[in-house]
């Protein structure tokens, strides 16, 4: 009698639990990271920008009154968003310099700048590098929209601190600058094609998943 097939997911841990050992127990003591269906990206930009350095909670309760800007519907079309102007968007809990951000991504979707099924097809580094023609969009904001809106399966974002932190604490490492991002990316050598995965079972021991996923 054969057994019945993995699924990707369960495919994907027994690869890393194999490649890995650290990363074997940190899996086994955690809790089953399942595949999310795919987000409009532009939307998710939107809201990155709106979560950037400030708590969850404080987000999602700014989202919400963005959203109320958009009735009925509460979705922020382009054209409409464009429009607004920063004393509006303030109103909402929008900082100055962050309303000209979420405006430059309304501008770049206007011009269709965020196709999905192209985008999706990019490789991590021309991913990268076209998100981060609109002002306010960095290399970490791309890298967690390729993780949680587009989840691609191989991604790795060395420079995220709470990756930094899993990896400190779960394999030792002393390192601090430059020569710890190389040390990490060794180590995550072996994950390959999984280490989006991998990420998210390190953010996860740390009770630490970025607010994307939460």
């Amino acid at each position: 009698m054969t057994s019945a097939p993995l699924s990707a997911s369960e495919a994907a841990r027994r690869h890393l639990s194999q490649a890995d050992p650290v990363l074997a127990a940190i899996i086994a003591r955690g809790r089953a990271i399942e595949p999310r269906p795919h987000e409009d990206l532009y939307l998710a930009l939107l809201r990155a920008i709106v979560s950037q350095q400030i708590s969850t909670k404080a987000a999602a309760a700014i989202w919400k009154k963005v959203q109320t800007l958009f009735l009925p519907e509460g979705y922020p079309e382009p054209a409409v968003l464009i429009l607004l102007t920063d004393d509006e968007l303030r109103a909402a809990g929008i900082s100055r310099q962050k309303a000209g951000y979420l405006r430059a991504i309304a501008e770049f979707a206007q011009r269709g700048q965020l196709d999905h099924a192209h985008l999706s097809q990019l490789e991590a580094e021309a991913f990268t590098q076209h998100l981060t023609q609109i002002k306010g969009v960095g290399r970490w904001t791309a890298q967690m929209l390729q993780m949680f809106a587009l989840d691609q399966p191989d991604v790795f974002p060395e420079g995220d601190l709470g990756i930094q932190n899993a990896m400190r604490k779960h394999y030792g490492l002393l390192e601090t600058g430059r020569a710890l991002l190389r040390r990490m990316s060794e180590i995550a050598e072996p994950w390959r094609p999984y280490r989006t995965l991998a990420s998210k079972y390190l953010w996860q021991s740390l009770d630490n998943t970025p607010a994307d996923e939460q």
